[in-house]
């Protein structure tokens, strides 16, 4: 393994276990983190071995692996003997039943989830969705959302970060600067938002201001035309500014997936767009050898400055650990007792 710095560069794999191939080119190219999803997690033990055998091919113990585990429709902990965790729209709605009864409860559903999340080696489940959801909000959001209100999705992702840090396991917050007047879907095509700065700045961004603490947070495919007309987020060096100066947020920027097609050019290309932007990380999270192949030799080692923020941000994980059947079922005698289904 080369003694420079991790590639700036998240990979993903097609299977639940890596071939000998994959375990030669990561040791040979050194990708910061590895990123798993329904695919490639089929029951504790085949989860806690792919990840050790990631880290024992780049050679860091504390090499960064990712899925997506907000609860609801998007958790890919779902297929094993894991409990199934409630949508953050669901908690919602319990807040405006009782607030501060839903408040305790994403707390402890978020202590849970990442307890479990840490007990399988997974350093985060890239969560929470500080995304605004308005009537003309892609339905690839939705009830993925805490709502329209940014005090409220503030003081609920409040609780979703903080619960996650006590367990070790890394919050992600997203798609900053913000999806959610974004009316199309960045997985299938390019979504312009067309709200001025002073919109844009009292709503949607209001969230990733009022929690730029989180240590990290994962940068939206979408185009702000207030700020720049052609490019979105996650490859404009524009928006880069905005969020670094305008929201004042120093952590950790992850791209979303470049495989969505909001984005243009080849994969290794995007990789490419991504890093030449100014952001810390490309997030490659499919594909097969040839594709982690090619986004390697696309990609480049982490700035000092992205080291940095990302040993700052694991210096902050605590240790706390829970009983996660218990605590869930806690949390389901929570909703039933305020007969919020």
């Amino acid at each position: 393994m080369s003694s420079q710095l991790p590639l700036a560069l998240f990979v993903g794999i097609p299977n639940p276990v890596l071939s000998p191939d994959e375990i030669a080119l990561f040791r040979e190219t050194n990708p910061l983190g590895l990123f798993v999803g329904r695919r490639n997690q089929r029951e504790p033990e085949q989860v806690k071995a792919l990840i050790e055998s990631f880290r024992e091919a780049v050679g860091r113990a504390d090499a960064p692996v990712f899925t997506d585990q907000e609860g609801g429709r998007v958790q890919h902990l779902d297929a094993g003997p894991w409990p199934l965790f409630r949508s953050f729209g669901e908690f919602a709605r319990l807040a405006r039943h009782d607030l501060e009864l839903a408040r305790k409860a994403l707390r402890l559903s978020s202590r849970a989830m990442g307890t479990m999340m840490t007990e399988l080696g997974l350093s985060s489940g890239c969560s929470p969705v500080l995304d605004l959801v308005f009537d003309t909000t892609s339905d690839v959001i939705g009830a993925r959302s805490f709502g329209a209100d940014p005090e409220l999705v503030t003081l609920l992702g409040r609780e979703v970060i903080d619960g996650l840090l006590e367990t070790g396991n890394m919050p992600v917050m997203k798609h900053i600067p913000g999806h959610g007047r974004a009316t199309l879907d960045s997985h299938k095509e390019r979504p312009v938002v067309d709200a001025s700065k002073e919109t844009l700045l009292a709503t949607d961004f209001r969230p990733f201001i009022d929690l730029k603490d989180t240590p990290w947070a994962m940068v939206a495919h979408v185009v702000y035309s207030a700020y720049d007309k052609e490019q979105p987020a996650s490859v404009s060096p524009v928006m880069l500014d905005v969020i670094r100066k305008d929201l004042g947020y120093d952590g950790v920027l992850i791209s979303d997936c470049i495989f969505m097609n909001s984005l243009t050019g080849t994969m290794p290309e995007r990789v490419a767009q991504v890093l030449d932007a100014g952001f810390d990380i490309a997030l490659h999270s499919h594909g097969d050898l040839a594709d982690s192949e090619a986004a390697a030799k696309a990609s480049r080692p982490l700035t000092a400055d992205a080291a940095r923020r990302i040993a700052a941000a694991n210096a902050r994980l605590g240790s706390l650990k829970v009983d996660v059947k218990a605590v869930h079922a806690e949390v389901e005698d929570m909703f039933a007792g305020a007969l919020v289904s």
